[in-house]
């Protein structure tokens, strides 16, 4: 079973299409990957090498 699969059945979600877990891996992927490289932009603008809890906060609008 796939992380996916797992939240799905944690969510008490009966059935879903091999096409919309596969759609849904796709677009968390896409997104964390967007999160990564803007949270490494922003380590590296404050002079730093290691991306922090507060970079990530900001990327995602958490605060």
């Amino acid at each position: 079973m796939t992380p996916f699969e797992r939240i799905v059945k944690k969510n008490q979600i009966k059935r879903v299409s091999r096409e919309a877990l596969e759609e849904a891996r796709e677009y968390i992927e896409e997104t964390a990957l967007e999160i990564s490289e803007q949270s490494v932009r922003l380590a590296n603008h404050a002079g730093r090498k290691t991306v922090r809890k507060e970079d990530i906060d900001f990327v995602t609008g958490h605060r």
